[in-house]
């Protein structure tokens, strides 16, 4: 009499494929996810792992750092270089460093402190014009830089091309910045680098003829350790 229809028979299939598992806790999935991040994340890559609203990732990562800062853990979730990592706490770091470095020094040295914030302030800089401001040769340091992460290349200059140089998100995050617009405002202190090469400029053309040619600033010897004005070395 009427038409057999097999709706009836595939509707229970087509609901059985609708069925979503459950998604985990945002506060424990959290924790999994930042546990083993080698890098700080942001709150979308955040919300994209754990498979919640960034909005609701967002309340979970304060919520969690404020109940860490409570119970005063051994480590903190901090919100720095873009992105949310766990730290150990500061006041614990005596104990961490004498478990990592067994003795080594691990601290930058004066020297290559100061060439950092050079680059920090003028980046992007070549290694000639960061010489130049500190009034010695920074090849050895600037490798140590480098090495340790905290400063890398940035392209060549398109006058003389000379190798330059900028700060990584690394050492925005050893310092516990958002960005470079954080830094103390201490650039105003520092040679313009336009006066920088006008001195240079004035001190070539004053050399007398017999005495032997420096290197040009932009070209200076890659290798050999550099030294300080009173004729120490600076280490490496």
């Amino acid at each position: 009499m009427g038409a057999v229809t097999e709706s009836s028979t595939e509707q229970p299939a087509e609901q059985e494929l609708l069925v979503e598992v459950p998604r985990a806790p945002v506060r424990p999935a959290l924790e999994a996810v930042l546990m083993i991040a080698d890098q700080p994340l942001d709150a979308v890559a955040l919300a994209t792992a754990v498979g919640h609203p960034v909005e609701d990732v967002v309340a979970a990562l304060q919520l969690l750092a404020e109940e860490y800062d409570e119970q005063d853990r051994g480590f903190e979730l901090r919100n720095v270089a873009g992105g949310w990592r766990y730290y150990t706490r500061e006041a614990y770091a005596p104990v961490v460093e004498a478990f990592v470095l067994e003795g080594q020094q691990a601290r930058l040295t004066q020297a290559a402190l100061e060439t950092l914030a050079v680059v920090a302030y003028k980046q992007p800089v070549s290694r000639a014009r960061v010489s130049a401001i500190r009034g010695v040769n920074v090849d050895g340091v600037m490798r140590t830089l480098l090495t340790r992460g905290l400063v890398e290349e940035a392209g060549q200059d398109d006058g003389t091309g000379a190798h330059l140089y900028r700060t990584t998100t690394y050492f925005l995050e050893r310092i516990g910045v958002q960005s470079l617009d954080e830094l103390p405002e201490l650039a105003p202190y520092l040679p313009d680098l336009g006066d920088i090469d006008d001195e240079l400029e004035q001190l070539a053309n004053a050399e007398p003829r017999s005495s032997r040619p420096a290197p040009t600033p932009d070209h200076a010897p890659e290798t050999g350790p550099s030294t300080e004005p009173d004729g120490g070395t600076e280490p490496t």
